[in-house]
């Protein structure tokens, strides 16, 4: 089993930014690979970024590429998604998930462990 939880959303201006943090417990942190997804209401989850298991690699949807950087700590088994330039159309609510694929996973199908999510509102 493995317990993930968000923090660092809430209320930002467009333009502004914001720092969400998911801090992991159970599984051993650095044998997944980690994900962000968002979902905006009524709607499914879609993938925003994802990161290898030691942080070499990452990988970016169209829409955060540029914009969001995703990172982690494995000594401290946190997850984060720096979020610059945000939109309004980024109100949502934002998701850290864990895998135990290879690769590049892009799909919420792919992931096995996910947190609770943080809201994200950015106002116009």
């Amino acid at each position: 089993q493995m317990r993930l939880v968000e923090s660092g959303g809430g209320l930002v201006q467009a333009g502004g930014s914001l720092r969400l943090s998911c801090e992991a417990s159970g599984r051993t942190f650095s044998t997944q690979v980690m994900g962000w997804f968002r979902q905006h209401p009524g709607k499914e989850r879609l993938f925003v970024a994802t990161i290898s298991k030691l942080g070499t690699t990452t990988y970016y949807a169209d829409s955060a590429k540029g914009r969001f950087t995703i990172s982690r700590d494995n000594a401290k088994n946190t997850l984060y998604l720096q979020m610059n330039s945000l939109k309004p159309e980024g109100t949502a609510v934002y998701y850290c998930a864990a895998s135990p694929y290879e690769g590049i996973p892009t799909e919420a199908r792919q992931y096995e462990y996910w947190g609770q999510g943080t809201q994200v509102t950015v106002s116009s």
